[in-house]
């Protein structure tokens, strides 16, 4: 793994131990020469996190819409800074540059974002370990409802296996080195 997608929040919650995670997270990815994309953001947890790689010597890529950058949300110290047409782009192209993806807490654009790119994974188009770095209990209710989808029949465990849920960053690295994508289904007419 060279470039980890890290999707977080634009705002920083109203916990300090969400920018501590942010920060932790920075600070694991610089040490261990693992380059950060993320969605080129300069305010909220996208800073924190992109902020603390830049200064712990590492590299860090943005990708933005266009009409966010017209906006003046791009940071400005970052490595270099992709701008693109739309949203659905822009989790294209961080999917397409990235080895993993890890989700920070945030609002619906971070949930959206790990949700597709896990989905992805499970018909074929995504490659990328996911995980939810559940920092704080914060994605206790949506592992709650990953496993609500094995019980009820919408989603086979050996797939549910493939998207984890940890509060450090050791298990998490270690999950997305071990990781092989979901067996992807072939048979529809049972």
């Amino acid at each position: 793994m060279q470039k980890i997608a890290v999707y977080c929040g634009a705002a920083t919650g109203n916990s300090p131990v969400y920018v501590k995670a942010a920060t932790n997270l920075g600070q694991y990815l610089a040490d261990h020469q693992l380059e950060l994309v993320y969605g080129g953001g300069s305010v909220g947890l996208m800073a924190t996190l992109a902020n603390t790689v830049i200064e712990a010597g590492g590299k860090v890529h943005g990708v933005m819409p266009q009409k966010l950058v017209n906006r003046g949300a791009a940071a400005t110290n970052i490595t270099d800074l992709t701008v693109v047409n739309n949203m659905s782009i822009r989790k294209q192209t961080m999917l397409d540059m990235a080895d993993g993806c890890i989700a920070l807490p945030g609002g619906p654009g971070t949930l959206e974002e790990i949700a597709e790119a896990y989905s992805w994974a499970r018909i074929g188009d995504n490659a990328n370990p996911c995980a939810l770095y559940n920092v704080n209990h914060y994605y206790d209710p949506l592992k709650t409802m990953f496993d609500q989808m094995v019980q009820q029949g919408f989603l086979t465990a050996e797939h549910r296996s493939k998207l984890l849920f940890a509060d450090n960053l050791p298990d998490i690295f270690d999950f997305m080195n071990r990781y092989t994508p979901p067996t992807i289904r072939t048979n529809y007419h049972n």
